[in-house]
């Protein structure tokens, strides 16, 4: 027997515009959208309906994994108490970001991230989850082991996206020097010797090895159908290199210039949803609500907040400046991000697509979740 819920008196946000009336659900599925109410139906009380939201680039597992410096927490549990806050936050759709790439100050050790992956593919199998989980692989390419660390992924089919980072100083997110001393020499605890032989040694493993690992992560992934991400672009010659190697997401672009080629070139731009809540970035690159307004940013990630990712687009759509509506901004974090992740059956409210859905009560400062559906099963 086919199993069906009705909503009403809903503002539901598609692609374009807010319909005010009716949806049904049918299996999972959405079955119909139809202007005004009707009489026997779930009564929304004229919140808003929009897709379930979709994460593409989240830390938080691993906040819950290793909360604290040498701490390693249950890997289920940890995935469980992070799957609760995200499938909370509105996410049904989220791609777990597992840091792969080491050297003796920073990472995880070989096998780690695999033995992660494996606890998350057993949650779902034992349907523990109430989120649909992906996997993210954060490849740092200037790390010496990171295609060891890759290697164990090769024929994983949860993979489907590959970013590749390089986190060394003078470039990229820390081309200004004096930017990434700030950052890391505190939270390193290292006097000046230490730090320069830091910076020093950071340098070098990106010149020996950035260039060959970034190539031979990119030719497997084309390879795969993995959906490919730059990281940190600070110039065109990183954008072009990035098209070049088959690129679909420009993480976190760092300069204007960068954004708008990546843009321009038809690779989603993809900005940290927690800049948009702050108004900055935290690392003191370009602010998300400036690119939002030139109209050159296309997808929000959580990050390190799962509630950014509903706070940051209700932020845009009241922000003047930015020119952004709601239906353009709330596609920000469902349809294009699905769209660039390959997953065709989610991201919008439309007929036969999953049913995943959040009812949100918007006010003037933060939005709250009333409820969260995944396939049309409440799950927050």
């Amino acid at each position: 027997m086919s199993v069906e819920t009705v909503f009403t008196n809903a503002r539901i946000v598609t692609e374009d515009r807010i319909v005010d009336g009716t949806l049904v659900i049918r299996d999972g599925e959405i079955a119909d959208i139809a202007e005004g109410n009707v009489g026997k139906a779930e009564d929304l009380d004229g919140d808003l309906l929009i897709p379930g939201l979709v994460e593409l680039h989240t830390d938080h597992l691993e906040g819950h994994y290793a909360p604290r410096p040498g701490v390693r927490w249950n890997k289920i549990a940890a995935i469980q108490a992070h799957d609760a806050q995200v499938a909370a936050s509105g996410i049904t759709t989220v791609f777990d970001c597992l840091r792969l790439g080491s050297d003796d100050t920073d990472g995880f050790e070989v096998g780690e991230m695999r033995a992660m992956a494996d606890a998350i593919i057993q949650a779902e199998r034992e349907d523990r989850l109430k989120a649909q989980h992906f996997l993210h692989l954060r490849c740092e390419v200037s790390a010496a082991n990171v295609m060891e660390h890759f290697a164990a992924f090769e024929e994983e089919p949860h993979v489907r996206l590959a970013s590749m980072m390089d986190h060394a100083p003078g470039q990229r997110q820390f081309a200004d020097i004096q930017q990434y001393r700030r950052y890391y020499k505190p939270k390193r605890g290292l006097d000046d010797d230490a730090f320069e032989r830091f910076v020093a040694r950071r340098q070098a493993a990106s010149e020996a090895y950035a260039d060959k690992h970034r190539r031979m992560i990119a030719d497997h992934c084309s390879k795969n159908g993995i959906s490919i991400a730059s990281h940190d672009d600070a110039t065109t010659a990183h954008v072009d290199e990035a098209i070049a190697l088959g690129v679909r997401i420009a993480e976190f672009p760092t300069s204007f210039d960068a954004a708008r080629a990546s843009h321009a070139a038809g690779l989603s731009v993809l900005m940290g949803a927690p800049n948009v809540v702050r108004g900055k970035s935290h690392s003191g690159n370009i602010a998300a609500r400036d690119l939002a307004a030139a109209g050159v940013l296309d997808v929000l990630s959580s990050d390190y907040v799962p509630f950014s990712l509903l706070h940051a687009p209700f932020i845009l759509a009241g922000d003047e400046d930015a020119g952004v509506s709601l239906p353009w901004a709330i596609a920000m974090v469902t349809a294009t991000p699905a769209k660039a992740a390959g997953l065709d059956d989610r991201g919008r409210i439309a007929l036969g697509l999953r049913a995943d859905l959040v009812r949100v009560k918007r006010t003037e400062d933060v939005p709250v979740v009333r409820a969260v559906f995944s396939l049309g099963k409440r799950v927050a």
